[in-house]
């Protein structure tokens, strides 16, 4: 009898089950702790612990893990029960997307409003001399999925720059030009108009590298006099919102943004009657930042 051939009428080994609990670095940002990079980049720093035992990147816990950062306790949020916040904030020119700056300048973290045993998390940055519409989010698995290369999520700003741009300049633009980290380009360009040596544009890129918006324009010899981002994703910056104020989306849109991200958190609770919602902003003080004048 010939030697059955190898690979024929074999039934493959099943796959090795998943380890049990969730990533470590998912269930801390869930608890709006930071960013998944930043909370891996404390993990491999010493500085969370489980069960009594420094944690290594890549560790999976269970809803029952004692888990601590810098020696204190960390609650553990389930997934379906979680409550998503996002602000949206609009950022004047001079300030950084730094928690501290070693230059003293002004951050966008002071305007934000205080919470308890959580921290906002930018969803992306903008440098200092650009202004503009800013995401911050207590949840860090949505930031990182926002911000992540594969969302695509769509970024729009309008650009004023000096002069008027040719056509064929604008071709290369949105056809796609080679930086210093690769290829890029505009999906889309808008022409909105100017007069005198100004002229301002309407640009949407799908990616946030470091200043991209200006090194394209800076790739064909256009000078940028002014850039603000108008669109993150779903999310516009309202005219009424002045810079330096901010505001907080309804849990529709907090839905809508999750959904885009692939997470559908369950709707937050509506406060009853005579109570304020945990880590409200106080009495007197406006969604949007401001004191209500008496």
């Amino acid at each position: 009898m010939a030697p059955e051939p190898r690979g024929r009428g074999r039934t493959a080994p099943p796959a090795p089950a998943a380890p049990p609990g969730e990533k470590l670095h998912k269930v801390l940002a869930r608890a709006g702790l930071g960013s998944r990079r930043e909370l891996e980049q404390w993990i491999e720093h010493g500085r969370v612990t489980v069960n009594g035992k420094a944690a290594t990147v890549g560790d999976r816990v269970g809803p029952t893990a004692a888990i601590r950062v810098d020696g204190r306790a960390v609650t553990i949020v389930p997934a379906e029960r979680r409550r998503v916040r996002v602000l949206r904030y609009h950022k004047p020119v001079g300030e950084v997307c730094t928690r501290r700056d070693p230059e003293g300048r002004p951050t966008v973290f002071e305007h934000l409003p205080a919470m308890r045993g959580r921290r906002w998390i930018a969803i992306g940055r903008l440098d200092a001399s650009t202004s503009g519409l800013l995401l911050f989010t207590d949840d860090g698995e949505l930031a990182h999925r926002l911000m992540h290369p594969s969302s695509e999520i769509e970024r729009e700003y309008a650009v004023r720059v000096y002069g008027t741009v040719a056509p064929d300049t604008i071709a290369r633009l949105t056809a796609g030009v080679t930086l210093d980290d690769g290829p890029a380009r505009f999906a889309v360009l808008t022409d909105a108009g100017g007069e005198g040596r100004n002229h301002w544009y309407h640009v949407i890129v799908r990616e946030g590298r470091n200043r991209l918006v200006r090194r394209l324009w800076d790739s064909q010899g256009v000078e940028v006099s002014r850039l603000t981002r108008v669109r993150y994703g779903l999310v516009e910056l309202p005219r009424r919102l002045r810079a330096g104020r901010w505001d907080e989306l309804p849990p529709e849109e907090v839905a809508a943004l999750c959904a885009a991200a692939g997470i559908a958190p369950v709707p937050p609770r509506t406060p009853s009657s005579g109570r304020r919602p945990r880590d409200a902003p106080p009495r007197g003080a406006a969604r949007d930042g401001r004191k209500h004048r008496r």
